[in-house]
């Protein structure tokens, strides 16, 4: 029997990753990965609720930051402003509302990155693949708003 590892602090992530550790960037970082697919102005306000100013550029650098290292997820459906995920290193997809723009995390149907596999790469290294499914949410569905 293994012991596991104890899960990882923002503060301790950051160290391992090369960058600097601010109350903003644990702040940020730990708003990022208890959202639901945050835009930047969502993340602004959460982590202005816990340490105070930060201005929106700012915000947008950590992000820049912070995704460059791999700590979070970008993603960007279309006609959406991006959004921001703490969900990394694994080969999940996402499924958008039409309606309410809602995002959802859905893994992949096979369980172990099949869909890495082109059937015609035309000379790339593919290393990601991403699948967005679209469609009407629940909520949407049945009637009730987001």
């Amino acid at each position: 029997m293994t012991a596991s590892q104890p899960p990882t602090t923002a503060a301790a992530d950051l160290r391992a990753a090369g960058l600097r550790v601010t109350a903003a960037r644990v702040a940020l970082l730990e708003t990022v990965r208890a959202g639901d697919h945050l835009g930047a102005e969502a993340v602004a306000s959460q982590v202005r609720e816990r340490v105070g100013h930060i201005s929106v550029q700012a915000v947008y650098e950590a992000l820049h930051a912070l995704t460059a290292v791999g700590l979070i997820r970008r993603i960007e459906p279309a006609g959406s402003p991006a959004r921001f995920e703490g969900r990394v290193g694994d080969n999940h997809h996402h499924a958008v509302c039409r309606s309410c723009g809602a995002v959802a995390d859905v893994d992949c149907a096979v369980g172990h990155a099949p869909c890495l596999t082109a059937s015609d790469n035309r000379g790339f290294a593919i290393d990601e693949a991403e699948v967005v499914y679209w469609g009407i949410c629940s909520d949407c569905s049945t009637g009730r708003s987001s």
